[in-house]
């Protein structure tokens, strides 16, 4: 088998990979009837994404998917309850944003979007430091606050990735449905692989 043969194969191989482990997060979310599914498969998936970004690359997808998902499904719907509140608080804050007059609109808008933004990408990190450490629910927010704000630059990988990832399928709908969940995990663990790198050589320092 030549390189050009072999490569393809790898890419394919990967490509697949992917895909099934997109199917898993979709299909376990609806087994837990999405509200209950959708955060403990989403660790699940990120649990499988870390292992590869490791360099192990052979694992057993579905053995180590179900068997997070089991162990991890009453902590990870903690952090997903957390997780829900925040994004109700923003939602609610855009509503009054768009309700309130102009005057008070001019106040707010600001420290309501830095809210924003600071809580969407402390999310980032969260799922990436549930699966990398292992902390209380109250030490996974804080570490990813903290990394939050010491890593601009990987900040800006991740918002660029998932906005390349959220372009792709608003203009190919069905790459999302095999590809979104996947390769958005991929794009935020790998980014946090790299912060978790730097912060263990500087601990070792």
């Amino acid at each position: 088998m030549n390189k050009t043969a072999t490569r393809a194969y790898a890419a394919t191989e990967w490509i697949t990979k992917f895909a099934y482990v997109n199917l898993l997060w979709i299909g376990f979310s609806l087994a837990g009837l999405v509200v209950f599914g959708i955060f403990p498969a989403t660790v699940s998936m990120f649990t499988v994404v870390r292992k590869w970004i490791m360099g192990d690359a052979d694992i057993p997808i579905f053995q180590t998917f179900w068997n997070t998902y089991k162990s991890e499904f009453m902590k990870s719907n903690s952090l997903g309850a957390i997780t829900i509140f925040v994004l109700g608080l923003i939602i609610l804050n855009l509503v009054i944003i768009q309700n309130a007059g102009s005057g008070f609109f001019g106040i707010i808008q600001v420290p309501v979007y830095m809210f924003m933004f600071v809580a969407g990408i402390t999310i980032f990190y969260m799922f990436p430091v549930y699966v990398h450490f292992e902390l209380t629910l109250v030490q996974i927010i804080k570490n990813s606050f903290l990394m939050m704000l010491l890593h601009p630059i990987e900040n800006l990988v991740m918002i660029s990735g998932v906005a390349a990832v959220a372009l792709v399928v608003k203009f190919i709908p069905g790459l999302g449905f095999f590809f979104g969940g996947s390769m958005t995990a991929a794009i935020l663990m790998a980014a946090c692989y790299l912060v978790f790198k730097k912060v263990k050589k500087k601990q070792m320092i």
